[in-house]
């Protein structure tokens, strides 16, 4: 961890955004550092999580407060981000932390999840202040594979830099080697559910958030698998605007899988079933959709 850098790609192109990201960055590396010092872990992660609570605070305001000086319009969801994080995220992983004693793996959970939050929020929510990321485009209720195709190679160039490429239309449950596995489900306002499964190549998930950090690759097996779930159900999320652009989505369901769940769930037919493949390796996404039907008025 001594060699883990903040990335300027990372940047949005607002100076007091980016170098408030940039400290976060350090102070969670600053942390990780210290924490690899057993005796001192427990009051290293102590002190940095106190003053990454009185940071976050500072930053969430600042960021808020330029959101509303560009009448910022997702602004209201962005906050609520913010806000869950502050008050859910963070009080559960220090909740955790103390449980624990602070052992090692949940100080490698605490580290995966803050890493994972902080990348993930910065490369889809906070680049859409300043319209890098997915944009919310008027697409059809059902998406076609090609529109899905290229929003899930375009999240994937923001999230990790990599190239994706469409590698199977009709992905039929092939093996893809050692992988993480999640399905998010999704309310949507209008009314309806998504949701997506998602399967991605260990090498890939190492070497990809390696890339990120500054790092050759991650190899903590309980880090890598936090900060990479941070990630995409972010990544996943940013995902939810293609099947109702007029719809908003709250994350209802979360929920890591083994391979054979993986291969259960995926056999009650997914609509869609893509197999991406990258340079350091493959990762697979479907989707489903369905409506719930109102009850009528008695």
């Amino acid at each position: 961890m001594d060699k883990l850098v903040w990335n300027e790609r990372f940047n949005i192109g607002v100076e007091v955004i980016d170098k408030a990201h940039a400290n976060l960055f350090r102070i969670v590396g600053k942390i990780a550092k210290l924490a690899e010092n057993e005796a001192n872990c427990q009051n290293a992660c102590k002190e940095g999580l106190k003053y990454l609570e009185d940071y976050t605070i500072k930053h969430f305001s600042e960021e808020e407060a330029h959101m509303r000086s560009i009448r910022y319009r997702g602004y209201a969801k962005h906050k609520q981000r913010h806000d869950t994080f502050r008050d859910q995220t963070l009080v559960s992983l220090k909740k955790n932390l103390e449980a624990s004693g602070y052992s090692q793996m949940a100080v490698q959970r605490f580290l995966g999840t803050l890493f994972g939050w902080l990348t993930g929020h910065i490369m889809t929510e906070d680049q859409e202040i300043t319209g890098e990321a997915l944009s919310a485009k008027s697409h059809d209720r059902s998406p076609d594979t090609e529109t899905i195709a290229q929003a899930v190679s375009h999240a994937m160039q923001n999230a990790f830099r990599i190239d994706a490429s469409l590698a199977d239309a009709d992905y039929s449950g092939q093996n893809i080697g050692p992988a993480f596995y999640c399905r998010l489900c999704y309310n949507m306002d209008t009314g309806g559910k998504v949701q997506l499964l998602l399967g991605v190549e260990e090498r890939l998930i190492r070497r990809g958030i390696g890339l990120l950090f500054g790092l050759p690759a991650m190899h903590d097996d309980t880090m890598v698998q936090e900060a990479s779930l941070q990630i995409f159900e972010q990544f996943l999320h940013h995902m939810g605007k293609l099947f109702d652009s007029e719809g908003s989505y709250r994350l209802c369901k979360e929920e890591r899988l083994t391979d054979d769940e993986f291969r259960s769930d995926f056999m009650t037919r997914y609509s869609c079933c893509l197999l991406f493949g990258t340079r350091l390796g493959h990762f697979i996404f479907c989707s489903r959709k369905w409506e719930i039907k109102k009850k009528k008025p008695a």
